[in-house]
C-alpha cells in the first residue's frame, strides 16, 4: 500500500512514509551486565504480524540496530520482509559489540575494520545486499575524532554496501560534522512534544537532512499506558534497574515531572478524535518538514494506532502555539 504521508530521507532523495517503525522493542531482552537494555520479552510471531500490518497501513521505513536484542531485531525484520524487500527502506546502526548467544553487550568498535565487520554482519542478518541507511550509534562520541568514521561510511557508499548514512546524536557539533559528508542524509535525534531540540532541527533544515525522531512517545509516557499502577518489567530498559540515561522513568516508575506535562497537554493532543499517541506524532510532523518519528512497537494493535496518525496528519499552527504557551518555551 502506498504511504499516506511521505517524507524524503534527506539528501538521499529516498522517499519513505512520514512515520517509520522503530524496531528496538522487537529485539527482546539484552543486557550490559545486569542492566537491561531491551523492552522485555517478545513474541516473534506477533512482531512479524505487526510488521506486515505496518506495511499494509502504509509504513515503508523500518529502523533497527545491530545491538537490539543482540542481533535478534535484525533477524526478525529479515524474516518478516522476505519477498517484500523492494517495498521498504531499512535503516540500521553500528557501534556496539555483543555476544548473540548470551545477549550481552561487551564493548564498542568504531575502527574502520570494526565498522566494516559490523556492516557485513548486519547485511547477513538482514538478508539483504544493501543497507539503505547506516547510522553511527554513539550519541556522545567526540566529533573531532569522528573523521575516520565518516570516511569509512563514504567508502561503504562508494562500494554499494550502503546507500546513505547518518549519526544518532543529540549534539549540534556532531550533527554539523557529519553534515560535511556528501552522503550524510540523516540525524537521529531524541525529539518529542515534551523534549524539543531546536538546534538539531535547524541543522537538518539548513543541511537538507532528515531528522529521525527516536523516543517520539517519550518511552511510552505519551501513550497514556503508564500510571502508578502499570510499571515496566524487570528486564525492561525502563524498569527498576534502568540505565542512568533513562530520564522518563526512575526506579521503574514514570517521572512525575514529565507526567505533569503530559496531563497539561492531553486535551490538545487528543483533540479531533486523536489518541494521545496520535497527537504526539502529529506534533512532530507540525514541528518541522524534516521530521520522521519512529515509534516502537511489540503488537499489531500498537502499529494500527500509530499508523492511523497518518490519517489525521499534523497539528495546526494554533495548536502548536498553544502547546508552546503551556510548556513555557
Amino acid at each position: 500500500m502506498k504511504a499516506k504521508m511521505t517524507r524524503t530521507l534527506g539528501r538521499s532523495n529516498i522517499e519513505i512514509s512520514a512515520m517509520g517503525m522503530g524496531c528496538w522493542a522487537i529485539g527482546g531482552p539484552f543486557w550490559s551486565g545486569e542492566t537491561p537494555l531491551g523492552w522485555g520479552e517478545v513474541d516473534d510471531n506477533e512482531s512479524i504480524r505487526a510488521i506486515h500490518a505496518a506495511l499494509d497501513l502504509g509504513a515503508t521505513f523500518f529502523d533497527t540496530a545491530n545491538v537490539y536484542g543482540a542481533g535478534h531485531s535484525e533477524r526478525v525484520l529479515a524474516k518478516a520482509l522476505k519477498g517484500k524487500r523492494g517495498q521498504v527502506v531499512i535503516a540500521t546502526k553500528f557501534n556496539a559489540v555483543f555476544d548473540e548467544t548470551t545477549r550481552q553487550v561487551t564493548g564498542s568498535d568504531v575502527t574502520p575494520a570494526g565498522i566494516r565487520r559490523a556492516c557485513e554482519d548486519s547485511l547477513r542478518r538482514l538478508e539483504t545486499d544493501v543497507i539503505d541507511l547506516y547510522q553511527f550509534h554513539d550519541n556522545g562520541f567526540p566529533p573531532e575524532q569522528a573523521g575516520p568514521v565518516r570516511d569509512t561510511l563514504e567508502e561503504l557508499v562508494a562500494e554499494g554496501k550502503i546507500r546513505a548514512y547518518g549519526w544518532s546524536t543529540d549534539f549540534p557539533k556532531s550533527a554539523e560534522f557529519f553534515a560535511g559528508g556528501k552522503h550524510c542524509s540523516t540525524i537521529q535525534v531524541e525529539l518529542n512534544v515534551l523534549d524539543d531540540n531546536a538546534a538539531i532541527l535547524a541543522i537538518c533544515e539548513r543541511e537538507n537532512l532528515a531528522a529521525i525522531n527516536r523516543g517520539p512517545l517519550a518511552m511510552g509516557l505519551l501513550t497514556g499506558k503508564y500510571t502508578g499502577a502499570v510499571q515496566p518489567s524487570a528486564d525492561d530498559v525502563r524498569g527498576q534497574k534502568s540505565p542512568e540515561w533513562m530520564k522518563y522513568f526512575k526506579d521503574g516508575v514514570a517521572s512525575a515531572d514529565y507526567m505533569k506535562k503530559v496531563a497539561a497537554l492531553r486535551e490538545i493532543l487528543t483533540s479531533n478524535g486523536r489518541s494521545l499517541a496520535q497527537g504526539a506524532l502529529a506534533w512532530l510532523w507540525a514541528r518541522s518538514p524534516k521530521t520522521v518519528p519512529i515509534p516502537g512497537f511489540r503488537t499489531v494493535k500498537q502499529v494500527e494506532e500509530n499508523c492511523k496518525a497518518m490519517d489525521f496528519g499534523p497539528l495546526t499552527a494554533d495548536q502548536m502555539a498553544e502547546i508552546t504557551r503551556i510548556l513555557g518555551r
